[in-house]
């Protein structure tokens, strides 16, 4: 479990790396060319809305996957004991259905039923909406890696507690 856990952070952080890399280099492109050769670059701004959008998206599937997500807990702060549990669970369950839901059998929808292609660049949209299930798949994987540690460490303080 922690080779998967391991694998699933590097290829996350990369992929946020490459797309945060490739925002400053055609950034700055995008800048210059519009300010000093007086010509912007219709490539570089139809490529930095498209690397937006998919840095958008890994990392709300990182935060996910280091549980720094976006949370309301006025209503699981307050709760205690066994309804606080079963509250967790149903709050996960809701994630879980959510994104497999929206962004895994939705996002391949999508992708397999899209016909237009992107106006400069040529790239069909199938391709660039494929980061929706990519990232839903990350999601699941990761909220899975959490249950898995939560279960462990909850068994080994049981068992701790009975020797």
């Amino acid at each position: 479990m922690k080779t998967l856990e391991k694998i699933l952070d590097a290829v996350m952080r990369f992929l946020m790396a490459l797309s945060m890399f490739i925002l400053v280099a055609f950034g700055t492109w995008q800048i210059f060319s519009r300010w000093v050769l007086q010509d912007p670059s219709t490539f570089t701004d139809e490529l930095l809305r498209y690397v937006l959008i998919i840095a958008g998206m890994i990392g709300s599937a990182y935060c996910f996957y280091r549980d720094e997500h976006l949370a309301l807990t006025l209503v699981t702060d307050r709760a205690k004991g066994p309804f606080k549990l079963v509250l967790n669970i149903f709050i996960e369950a809701c994630i879980l259905f959510f994104v497999i839901y929206v962004f895994i059998f939705g996002g391949l929808k999508l992708s397999s039923t899209a016909t237009n292609v992107s106006s400069v660049m040529r790239i069909p949209m199938k391709t660039l909406y494929l980061i929706e299930p990519l990232c839903g798949v990350m999601i699941v994987i990761a909220r899975i890696l959490k249950y898995t540690q939560a279960f462990s460490s909850s068994k080994e303080k049981k068992g701790g507690e009975n020797s």
